[in-house]
């Protein structure tokens, strides 16, 4: 049975943030608010909590996780990031983009694209989901909570307790999130390229 919590989307409660982190490393799964939707997110190291995860959003293996980071220092510790892609993801975070790069050996394979060896990285612009990753210390294992056959996110804590609760440790509650897709920008031995389009405007590809 998952436990609700209520926290302030801008001015979050420390100790509800403390307990977050640690049903995250005993292994939980929650549900959290960002700058795009909720999400669902477990311990980078958890791999049964992981393959829960890929379960309840019945995720193929062609699927790029995401590492949820706190800052640039971070990214640059589970990312191959050259000058460029570091300055343009400098400029855009926090935001609501996902980056696609190169993952390096501090990333557990079965979190990587199989063929590309990629992971996406987040720096979203949410206090709740900033200081989740500050207080945890290392990046978040996330994904957008988006169940097979839909189109959008969960946008109601409520309606997401009620689907899954039984399925979570944890519903972070910080009021109704309308759902709109990252942009996503990929950096590869080709160059850099937008290959979606979401909410985050990115003007600064040259």
């Amino acid at each position: 049975m998952a436990q609700f919590f209520e926290i302030h989307p801008k001015n979050p409660q420390l100790r509800l943030i403390h307990r977050a982190v640690d049903i995250i490393r005993n292994g939980g799964i929650i549900v959290y608010p960002t700058d795009s939707s909720y999400a669902i997110a477990c311990h980078i190291g958890d791999k049964q909590a992981l393959d829960k995860i890929r379960r309840i959003r019945q995720l193929d293996d062609k699927h790029d996780f995401t590492l949820v980071c706190k800052d640039l220092t971070q990214v640059s510790m589970f990312t191959k990031i050259n000058n460029d892609a570091y300055r343009l993801i400098k400029a855009l975070t926090p935001g609501p983009f996902t980056f696609i790069l190169d993952a390096t050996r501090e990333v557990p394979r079965r979190l990587q694209h199989p063929k590309k060896k990629t992971i996406g990285i987040r720096i979203p612009d949410h206090p709740v989901a900033q200081l989740l990753v500050q207080e945890l210390g290392e990046p978040l294992y996330s994904s957008t909570l988006m169940l097979a056959g839909d189109s959008d996110a969960l946008t109601d804590p409520y309606d997401i307790r009620g689907k899954l609760e039984h399925e979570l440790e944890l519903v972070i509650d910080a009021g109704i999130i309308e759902s709109e897709q990252t942009t996503m920008i990929e950096f590869s031995k080709n160059g850099t390229e937008i290959i979606r389009q979401g909410k985050g405007i990115a003007l600064m590809l040259d």
